[in-house]
Parts: structure tokens; sequence; C-alpha cells
């Protein structure tokens, strides 16, 4: 295990000089491309709010439905998993054909907003922020916000639902969309295009409706006629019939004289634009580098200023290790292997510091060393689940672009390292003379997949209460149920065989029937002390990219700097590792060689400041939800434990190499 962790720090190194800011993107699909006049597709996912986390099912709010009902597209176990519910839409969009206020369908939103009177569903989802997200192309709708000065688009979080005014309080719905398309021409086909940027105008238009004509069964529009299910009295220019030349919706439209909004309320009418241009610029293999990058919102100057710092605290660090241990050690080994002179024997003055407690380094933990080894193996699972996930993002492998993939990966890589954790987990038990191989075994199978499975289980029941679409079905449940039984749990047997067949560790020096007895140690050698530095200088190296890892799994943004994510990952490694051997070092020089558990909870302690900056970051949510309380702070403190067993597990190998080393350089009587 310390080989392997060796060897990844190199690998990280290596690979961070060789890696670019951000990983290049490989397609996960291949392109699709339309004929003029084509069908395209237009399809809606889940909404989304950073105010509850709870997103919801596109047509459980009164949006007009498609002919035959909403039909759920086909999904993977990712996105399941990540909440996404991907249907069709009643839009009609074909290649290269603008269309100009077609209308869709008249809805009723419900009730008016009152004093004393309980909102419909579309003002609680207005007033809860909730954004829709379409889908077109398997690219996603960046958003374009306009006003009497600015015009500003984002590729994130998709476009709200409505809004609500600033001076009457109440919520407006966006009624009309504009549709907004690029393409460019295939080069290797004739007449066939691909799309390669799709963007979302949302406006609310007060339409004054009449004459509302009721679809039955028999309606049979063709695709070349404008659906007509509303007379306009007050048309905007773009909807008025008599206008000879057609325009498309823009802002000033909507503001002109004295337009209103539609009030999210009452009898709606939803209206749309499409409006198709070629951008002979940008081609369809770099058509996601504009959503990855989000725009530049987030310059690389600020991850390469996060690298700069980590590297700096890194260094500093690096630096008090070279100080104090390699000049103490070069002393410490000079003066314990030199041969004492009889009045120096007679005295008996040859052993004092570190060397004191040589037969008792080695001691098993007095506090369950099964325990210790359960953990150091669920943490080396992770490590090498996280390490891989990383490595393939930032080789191109997991793009957004493949819905879910992400999380297939983590799932799958996790369980296919279940050999791992079997292997460390019974290399060291029987290391530490552990006798109850199965118990270990069986503990290190089902015990952080069991708090897993039952959290997700716990939030799952949430969900469901509060009608989310991260409810998964019963099916799903069960496909995970086989992913753990069927394969993890077996490969963490068969790790663990292989482990128990092999010789066991062999330490340096000898360990005493009789254990040593322990002086008092100075208050900076407690466990409060030892905590709260050892978690400090290793947060302080990645808290910039926790950050933004934090904003893309809880406010929709898109993360895919993995070039930096690896190097930070290094730092991260590296940090926990020296500070660690610093604190055990200490530890040894005062006699104590209780440094098992001490070890694990310093390389660990990292996790409790990421879990309490969570605290911090969840300020800027504004969540007011109790269920958003429970399902925000059980995945972070859910992730904040596999973090602590991932460092803990670095922490433990690397004061026994530390250990070995030393103990192993010296002459012992």
């Amino acid at each position: 295990m310390m080989s392997t962790i060796k060897a990844c720090t190199g690998l990280v190194v290596l690979m961070g000089a060789m890696t670019m800011s951000q990983g290049f993107y490989l397609p996960g699909v291949s392109p699709q491309s339309f004929g003029e006049g084509d069908p395209v597709k237009l399809k809606v996912n889940k909404m989304t709010s950073v105010h509850t986390l709870m997103p919801v099912d596109y047509y459980r709010l009164p949006f007009c439905q498609p002919k035959g009902g909403p039909k759920l597209d086909s999904e993977n176990l990712g996105e399941f998993l990540a909440g996404d519910r991907i249907e069709n839409s009643p839009y009609r969009l074909k290649m290269k054909t603008d269309m100009f206020c077609e209308q869709l369908c008249v809805s009723n939103l419900g009730r008016s907003e009152a004093q004393g009177v309980s909102p419909n569903k579309m003002v609680r989802a207005i007033r809860r922020n909730y954004h829709n997200n379409w889908i077109v192309d398997n690219l996603s709708a960046a958003s374009k916000a306009e006003d009497d000065d600015t015009i500003t688009t984002r590729y994130w979080q998709g476009f709200p639902v409505g809004f609500v005014a600033s001076d009457t309080k109440k919520a407006y719905i966006h009624n009309h969309i504009n549709i907004e398309i690029m393409y460019h021409a295939v080069e290797t086909q004739t007449e066939k295009f691909r799309i390669v940027r799709f963007t979302v105008e949302p406006f609310s238009v007060k339409h004054d409706i009449t004459e509302i004509k009721k679809e039955t069964d028999d309606d049979d529009t063709s695709d070349e006629e404008q659906v007509i299910v509303a007379t306009i009295k007050n048309p905007i220019e773009s909807c008025d019939p008599s206008n000879e030349e057609k325009v498309h919706t823009d802002y000033d439209m909507i503001t002109y004289k004295n337009r209103e909004p539609q009030l999210a309320s009452g009898q709606v009418l939803f209206t749309y634009d499409v409006k198709w241009t070629e951008n002979k610029e940008l081609h369809w293999a770099s058509r996601w580098d504009i959503y990855l990058s989000m725009d530049d919102a987030i310059p690389a100057k600020v991850h390469w200023l996060s690298i700069a710092n980590s590297l700096v605290i890194v260094f500093v660090l690096s630096s008090m290790i070279a100080a104090i241990l390699v000049r103490n050690l070069r002393r410490d080994f000079h003066r314990y292997n030199r041969i004492a002179s009889d009045e120096e024997k007679a005295e008996d003055l040859e052993e004092f510091g570190w060397k004191l407690v040589h037969a008792d380094v080695f001691r098993p933990p007095s506090f369950s060393p099964l325990l210790l080894s359960v953990c150091c193996g669920t943490g080396a699972q992770l490590f090498c689940m996280g390490f891989l996930t990383i490595l393939f993002s930032m080789m191109g492998f997991l793009s957004p672009a493949n819905r879910g993939a992400l999380i297939m990966a983590l799932l799958l890589l996790y369980v296919t390292m279940g050999s791992v954790a079997g292997y460390v987990t019974s290399r060291l038990y029987k290391a530490l003379k552990g006798k109850a191989y199965q118990k270990a075994t069986t503990l290190t199978a089902v015990g952080f997949p069991g708090i897993c499975f039952g959290l997700f289980f716990i939030m799952n029941i949430l969900a469901l209460t509060q009608g989310s679409s991260d409810a998964v079905p019963f099916t799903t449940m069960v496909v995970l149920l086989v992913l753990w039984f069927g394969i993890s749990t077996p490969l963490v047997f068969f790790g663990a065989y292989i482990g128990y067949k092999k010789e066991s560790v062999e330490f340096p020096t000898s360990t005493s029937s009789i254990p040593r007895q322990i002086p008092d140690q100075p208050w900076f050698m407690g466990i409060p002390f030892t905590l709260f530095v050892g978690g400090i200088l290793p947060f302080g190296a990645c808290f910039v990219e926790l950050y933004f890892i934090l904003s893309s799994v809880w406010t929709s943004q898109y993360y895919y700097v993995f070039g930096f994510l690896f190097m930070v990952a290094g730092i991260l490694v590296v940090t926990c590792a020296e500070i660690t051997v610093l604190f055990v070092y200490f530890q040894l020089c005062g006699e104590n060689y209780h440094w098992w558990w001490r070890a694990f909870a310093t390389g660990g302690s990292t996790a409790i400041y990421v879990f309490l900056y969570s605290f911090v970051y969840f300020k800027q949510l504004h969540a007011s939800n109790f269920a958003t309380y429970v399902l925000y702070f059980g995945y972070m403190g859910l992730a904040s434990l596999a973090l602590f067993l991932t460092t803990g597990c670095i922490g433990v190998y690397c004061a026994l190499w530390f250990n070995k080393t030393i103990f192993g350089s010296i002459k012992i009587d």
C-alpha cells in the first residue's frame, strides 16, 4: 500500500505538470446531422432550485403537455441517481425554419395571489427560484437575460420559471420563450447541418385572449400550419397576424408603452419564437467548450492562484520537516548507532528520545485494531476510486455531454475497488495480530456501503415526501443492492483471501510482552491541538477548489477543470502525509507509542474542516426548508466521512512507513 501511495503521489506531480488548465473534451455521443426542415426534438429535464435543492419533474407544474402525454426518455443509472427526468415536450422545431410567436396552449395556473390565500403551484415554484432545464440535440439550454442596459448569457442553471417583481412583490411567469439555435454545415455531407449552440431568452407577456379553442382528439394540425389556440386582443408586434413582415420577439416589444408582464395565475397563453443562425466558426466537437468554461465566468487565473497558494503551504511544511526531521533524525541516527563507551554503558545513558519506545512502537493499538484495519481498507478503496475518477475525467472520458457518466463512474469504480479494501484490511489486521478475520472482512464489506445505502434510503423517503425527482424507483434500489452484494462484497472477500494468504508484515523491531509506561504529555501533543493543526494546513491547500466543487454539486454549475483538481488532490495527499509524519515524530520523541489512531485522526482531520466549511457555504443557498437542511448536511456529512477515511488511511500508512524506516536504520541491543 505504501508503494502504491508513493507511486500515485509521483504520478500526480508528473501529470500535473503535463496537463493543461482543464481537461479536454472527448464527445460521448456521435454527432447527429439534420437536413433542412427535419424535425428537431426539444426535451425538458428536471427543474432545479438552489434554495430547496429538491429538483422536481417539469410536468409537475401546469405547463403545456405534448399530445399523448409526456414520455420519459431512456436514462442510465447515473441519471436516475442524479434526479434527471428527461421527457418530450410539445415544442415543434425544424432545422433552419424560423417560427414567429407560435402558440402552444392555454393553461390554467390556478388562483390569484392574495393575502391569506395559499399560493398556487406555479407561484410557489417561482418564489423558490426554480429554473427550467431544456435540451436540444443533447445540448443544455443557455439563458439570455436582457434589460435596458445589458444583455447577459449564462451557460449553467437553465432559465428561471418566472420572477418576483420588486415593486408589486407578485410572481410573474415567463410564458413566451425565444429559442435561438446556432448551426453549421457538415463539411463531409451536402445539405446536412449540426446544432452547435442552444440559447433561450424568456419573456413575460400578458396576452389578453378570447375564443379559446378546445383541443379534441380529432385535431390533426399539419406540421406546416401554425397552431392557433386562442385569439389575442392586444398582440405584440411579433404576434400580430396583420403584419405582413414577420419579426422575432425582442425586449423592446415586451416593454413597449404600457405593456404588463403575465401574472402566474389564471388562464395563460404560452407562446414561443424559434430563430436559426448559422455559425461557421463554431464546430460540433467544440460546442461544449463554452459550457465547461462557463463562458470564462471563473478565470483560469483563480485556479492558478489556488495552486500557487497550495504550493506555498507545501513548501513551508516541507521546509519545516526538512529543518526538524532531517536534522534531528541525522543527529539521532549518529547518536544511536555509535558505539557507547564503558562509562556511558555504566550510567545507561545511551538510550533516550524515540529509541526508548523501540520495543513498543509497533505494538497493536489498545483500541480496536479491527476497526482501524476496516477504516484503512475502506479509505484505500475510496482513494483508488477518487484517483481513477479524477484521472479519467481529466482525460475527457467523463464529459457532461454524457449525462450521469460521473456518478456511474464513481459507483462502478467504488464497487470494483472492493478487492483493494479487502486486501488492505487483511494485510493490516494480520500485521496487528488480529484473529477475527471473517468479522473484519464482513465489516469492511458492509460497513461504509451500509452507511451510504442507509443514508440514501432515508434521503429517498424524504424526496418522496417532497415530491422531488431525486426519489429513485424501487428497481434502482434493487440495482444498487445487486452491485453491493453481487459484486462489491465478493471482491472484498477475494481481496481479503489474498491478503491473509500472504506472510505477515515484518517490523524492524520486536515488541515486548510488557507495555512501557507513557510519561505525561505536554498540552500541545494532546488530541485537540493535533487535530486543529493537522487539518488546517491541508484544508488551506484545497479550500478554493472545494468551493468550486460545492458550487458544481449544489448550484448546478459546471466543473471541468480536472487538471487543476488532479494537482490539488496530489498536494492534499502530500500535505496530509507530511503533517502526520511530523506529529508522529513529536509523539515518539515524547515516548508515546500510541500513534496508530493518532496518525489516522491527524490525517483525517482535514475532513472536519471540510464539514465545518459546509456550514459557511450553506449560507449562500438561502434555504429555509427543513428537508433542504437534512439533504444538504446529510450528504455533506457523508462526503466528509469519506474524506476522513481516505486521508486517515494515507496518514496511517505514511506514519507506518516512517516508523519502519527510522527504526530499521538504528542498532537495537
